[in-house]
Formats: structure tokens, C-alpha cells, sequence
């Protein structure tokens, strides 16, 4: 009865965990603390007590320090005065359309209780063939899967390969997989418009944390810890990136693991460095690194434990 029953509780789990967060989490989003520049001390008095906490204001000097603030993505838009009586709010498509939206339909809301005229301007558009914004998404959910199916692979092949070997084979494969995924969704498609080469090594680091972390967690819980791993990385982490739907739209949960997972910093640092310099790339890579040295390291830790027990066990027989 548990060889039927634990299979099939596992898929069920997994279903419900998959459909739940990803259609739950796009059922009734709102927003939450919008980065918002406002050029002005009282304009931004004013936004911040009519919108509350659906938005975070911070004040700007002028009209050029707000829309710095758009390009450094210290803000995912700015408002101020047009120049003719009404207001301008400066976006950034690249951040999303979900966050986009969001943040025109709030700048919206003041400039019709103002009394105000509100015209949008679009500053850091997303590229010709990433229409939706979603390239960054739909890349590093394959380069997530493509390091969970090694990793999975890796953990049967312990018999055959030593765990130098194998983790000789997890590093390179990881190191193919960002360079494959990196020429696909910039030179050849045109959809990421990131330089090569950090595009590149942040997928290859994503495709071994991944990877690493999916062994670490088959390594030492078993069967178990597969599934767990589908649940942490393609499930969880994958809808929480903030991609389909914005950071700022969603709970608080989800928002507190967002970018601690490797899909959602992967995403954070494959969209810093296709619209805004790399302003903010260095925690997002920072924290794929964790993912893969650490899991590498409790790997191996994992594996002196069992060769030590097996000899100790040789020895007392």
C-alpha cells in the first residue's frame, strides 16, 4: 500500500503546490510599497498620503533625479510636474508589465483626485522581440529545469562515477547550459539584450545552483528529496521570481523568499544586466553562488560521512 500511496500523495502535493502559487499568486495581486521617485517635497507629501503604503516615496531633487532613479532601478517610475500644469510619470517596461501597470494605474489614482492631467512615458522599454517581458523568465525556468534533470541524473550514477567526477560533470554541464542559453535568448533570438558574457555566467551559476541543490537535498533525504527539490526550485521559487508577476504585487511570503531563491535572483540579474547596467546585479549573483558552493560543499560533506561510516563498518565486521 505505501509503494502506491507515497507516489501518488508526492504528485499531488506537487500539482497542488504548482497550481495554487501560480494562479493563486496572480488571482487578486496588490501592491505593496512601490518604489515610487517624486520629484518635489510637497507633490511627494501628497502622493505618499493619498496612495499610503501601496507606495514607497522616494523624494526626488528634480525631474533628472527621478528619472536616474528609474535607470539605476532605484525606482520603477517617477513623478513629477510636466512643465504644463499637469504631470509626468516616467516608466520602466523592463521591470515588467504586471509592475508597470501597477504603478500607472496607482500615479493614475492621485492625478485623478488631484485634478490633474497625467501623461506616461515609457524610459527603459523592453527589447523588439521580448514584447511581454517574460524572455528572462522562460530562460531561466529551462536553465532551472536543465540543472534539476542533471542533478537527478548525478544521483543515480553513483556507482559508476566518483564524486569528483560527478561534480566535474554538474560544473561543466552548468557552464554549457549558460553559454547555450545565453547565445539562444541574445545573439541568435534578440529577445535579451545583455552582454554576452555576464549573461552567460549568471545562467551557468543558476544552472549549478540548481543542480547542486537539487543533489544536495536527493543526497541527504533520499527519494524525498527530488520532490522537495521540484517544490523549492521549478514550483516556489519560479513563482515567486517576480517575473509573471511583480515583486511589489505580491504577499509578504512571497516577497520575503523572492530573491533568496536561485530563480528569482537569476531573473533580478538577467534583467539588471539587459536594461539597467548591472546597477544591482552583485547580490543576485552573490546569492546563486551561495546556492552552488554551499550545496557543493554539504554534498561532499555528505558523502565523507557515508564513506566513513561504511569503513567503520568493514572495520567492526
Amino acid at each position: 500500500m505505501r509503494a502506491w500511496l507515497q507516489p501518488a500523495i508526492i504528485g499531488l502535493i506537487v500539482v497542488s503546490a504548482f497550481v495554487g502559487l501560480y494562479v493563486g499568486l496572480q488571482r487578486n495581486p496588490e501592491p505593496h510599497g512601490v518604489p515610487l521617485a517624486v520629484t518635489g517635497q510637497q507633490l511627494a507629501t501628497e502622493v505618499q498620503q493619498t496612495l499610503g503604503d501601496r507606495v514607497d516615496v522616494h523624494q526626488a531633487a528634480d525631474a533628472a533625479s527621478g528619472r536616474r532613479a528609474v535607470l539605476h532601478r532605484d525606482a520603477v517610475a517617477a513623478l513629477g510636474p510636466d512643465g504644463a500644469g499637469g504631470l509626468r510619470l516616467d516608466v520602466a517596461a523592463a521591470n515588467g508589465l504586471s509592475t508597470t501597470n501597477a504603478v500607472t494605474g496607482l500615479a493614475a489614482t492621485y492625478a485623478n483626485q488631484a485634478g490633474q492631467h497625467l501623461q506616461t512615458a515609457d524610459i527603459v522599454p523592453l527589447a523588439k522581440f521580448d514584447s511581454r517581458g517574460l524572455c528572462g523568465f522562460y530562460v531561466a525556468f529551462g536553465v532551472t529545469l536543465a540543472g534539476f534533470v542533471i542533478a537527478q541524473n548525478t544521483l543515480g550514477l553513483g556507482h559508476v562515477l566518483a564524486l569528483r567526477h560527478r561534480f566535474r560533470l554538474i560544473w561543466g554541464f552548468s557552464a554549457a547550459c549558460g553559454t547555450l542559453a545565453a547565445a539562444i535568448a541574445g545573439p541568435i533570438l534578440g529577445a535579451l539584450p545583455a552582454p554576452f558574457v555576464p549573461l552567460a555566467g549568471t545562467l551557468a551559476l543558476l544552472a549549478a545552483a540548481a543542480a547542486f541543490t537539487t543533489k544536495l537535498l536527493g543526497t541527504w533525504l533520499g527519494p524525498i528529496g527530488v520532490p522537495v527539490a521540484t517544490l523549492l526550485l521549478l514550483t516556489i521559487g519560479n513563482s515567486t521570481s517576480g517575473a509573471t508577476t511583480g515583486v511589489v504585487l505580491l504577499p509578504a511570503p512571497a516577497r520575503l523568499v523572492s530573491g533568496l531563491l536561485p530563480p528569482g535572483a537569476a531573473i533580478r540579474a538577467v534583467a539588471d544586466l539587459s536594461y539597467f547596467g548591472g546597477a544591482h546585479v552583485t547580490g543576485p549573483l552573490i546569492t546563486l553562488a551561495l546556492w552552488a558552493v554551499l550545496g557543493a560543499l554539504l554534498v561532499g560533506l555528505r558523502s565523507r560521512q557515508v564513506a566513513t561510516r561504511a569503513r567503520q563498518v568493514a572495520t567492526q565486521g
